[in-house]
């Protein structure tokens, strides 16, 4: 599901909507180690510019992650 969750995840990149909307569906969907590897993808390749969604979005799981 990790993978699935990152193609998903690169596609829909263009629509920072979207991007939420499927990063929080990906959460809700993946297990305590795949959520902390997921975390650590998407700083580093979506950082530069969805930086807030991420802050605000992981925030809110932190305390299963």
């Amino acid at each position: 599901m990790l993978e699935y969750a990152k193609t998903i995840l690169t596609k829909v990149s263009f629509d920072k909507i979207l991007f939420e909307k499927e990063l929080r569906k990906a959460l809700r969907m993946l297990g305590a180690e795949e959520l902390h590897q997921l975390k650590t993808w998407c700083y580093q390749k979506f950082a530069r510019i969805y930086q807030n969604i991420l802050n605000r979005v992981f925030a809110q799981f932190s305390p299963a992650i």
